[in-house]
């Protein structure tokens, strides 16, 4: 085969050297390997909670994006593994594109900082999204010449496989196992996640058989699934819907994540993009506390941060299926509109309860647009009750009735709620006020 030579892969098979992880497994390591691990640039990485938030909710969950890292990588041996044996893979991708896959997969997080995901959300102009920060960082330092005299590899060829930009056939391809409905990152992080925050919902899929059942599809240009693993991806499915329903978006994680986000909006004049998204999660929050000093983003801060958890109340949840209108018009809007919201559901609920609402600490939960459970994948099957050994390629979403429920009307119309949060004595005060603050929230929202 074109990459047997590899010497992860061979390592991979045939050493028992490497770095212990959870659960019970060995990551293999080559002297290149190594190298790349040892750098500043991914030790950084052991400073960077994988969940951030959640673990306020789910105390075990504070595993770290290096070893979130060290899983992934793992993973592309194992897909590698797999691949190698299909014509259409050996024939696209030689030894030289399967060794910038292994970095990828090793490094694909190395432009993450700290709590990166919920305030990309935002959408503030100060601050880039991680995934653009990854081509500069690979292409100087440390670790271009690691690439470039260990590797020999161009920096700019792994970037282009993390951030989707190669555009030749074996980077469209390999970005497919990096980013795509099954790829290295979401099975390692759904099983891994599941296993630190203490949850069986993330590892009820059949990793083994997903893994058995990779081919490429009848393009040759993305990875795809034989018909026998298409009940191991329903349950990959159904595993992201949990995960996403009980951990990732459970409300009190929601309630952090809204006053993180209202904290750095409120501070956003001192952003200090450059140092911010080189810095460690401890860097953060002393920067963020600093910051907020003096400013109505103080007591979010200390009730993240402080030495208690002080964390914002539900005062109601809206979904899609029982109330659309308020779902529509919130769901997907921009911050700066939802914090508009806010403050004017925060002047009249002031003079509904007679009391002062302060509009900094009155969120508006809004999921964003993008799906997360969406699962475009193929699935190639072979008739067995006819002579016809032609292949035929169906989409999952069109074999399995499950995988459209849980995508659509399950996610996106009940799991992807609106959340109004308040602190508690608000929320307390709020519960008594007959009809609710729908009439309220409504007025707030018309006079947008």
């Amino acid at each position: 085969m074109a990459f047997d030579a590899l010497p992860e892969l061979i390592a991979a098979e045939h050493s028992a050297e490497g770095i212990r992880i959870p659960p019970d497994v060995t990551v293999p390591l080559t002297p290149r390997v190594r190298a790349l691990v040892d750098t500043a640039e991914m030790r950084r990485l052991a400073r960077i909670s994988q969940l951030g938030l959640v673990s306020l909710v789910y105390p075990g969950a504070t595993h770290s994006r290096f070893e979130h890292s060290l899983g992934v990588y793992r993973l592309a041996l194992e897909f590698l593994g797999r691949l190698r044996r299909d014509p259409h893979f050996a024939a696209t991708v030689d030894e030289g594109d399967a060794a910038a896959f292994v970095v990828a997969a090793l490094v694909h997080d190395i432009g993450h900082w700290a709590y990166c995901h919920p305030l990309e959300d935002m959408g503030l102009p100060e601050l880039p999204r991680h995934e653009s920060l990854v081509g500069g960082i690979l292409a100087t330092g440390e670790p271009a010449a690691i690439l470039r005299a260990e590797w020999g590899l161009e920096p700019s060829r792994v970037a282009a496989l993390i951030d989707g930009t190669a555009n030749d056939p074996a980077g469209i391809l390999l970005h497919s196992l990096l980013s795509g409905p099954i790829d290295v990152d979401k099975m390692d992080y759904l099983a891994r996640d599941s296993l630190h925050a203490g949850v069986p919902y993330g590892r009820h899929f059949d990793q083994d058989r997903l893994l058995a059942s990779l081919c490429i599809d009848a393009a040759g240009e993305t990875l795809a699934i034989t018909d026998k693993g298409r009940t191991a991806a329903e349950l990959m499915v159904f595993a992201r819907y949990v995960m996403f329903s009980e951990v990732y978006w459970h409300h009190a994680v929601r309630a952090a994540t809204g006053m993180l986000q209202r904290a750095v909006w409120l501070v956003r004049g001192a952003i200090d993009a450059p140092w911010l998204t080189r810095a460690d999660e401890q860097g953060f929050i002393g920067w963020l506390r600093g910051a907020a000093v003096g400013t109505g983003a103080a007591p979010l801060v200390e009730g993240l941060f402080g030495a208690r958890r002080c964390l914002l109340k539900r005062v109601a949840t809206y979904d899609a299926l029982h109330h659309p209108d308020i779902h529509r018009a919130l769901a997907g809007s921009p911050y700066d509109a939802t914090t508009r919201v806010a403050a004017r559901l925060a002047e009249r609920l002031s003079r509904r309860l007679r009391i002062a609402v302060a509009p900094e600490t009155l969120l508006i939960d809004a999921p964003p647009a993008e799906r997360e459970v969406e699962f475009a994948l193929q699935v190639r099957q072979r008739p067995h009750d006819t002579g016809d050994r032609t292949d035929h390629w169906r989409s999952l979403a069109e074999l399995s009735p499950v995988v459209r429920s849980l995508a659509h009307e399950q996610f996106d119309d009940l799991v992807k709620r609106v959340r109004i949060f308040a602190p508690a004595e608000t929320a307390a005060a709020v519960a008594q006020l007959p009809g609710g603050i729908l009439p309220d929230l409504l007025e707030a929202i018309a006079d947008d």
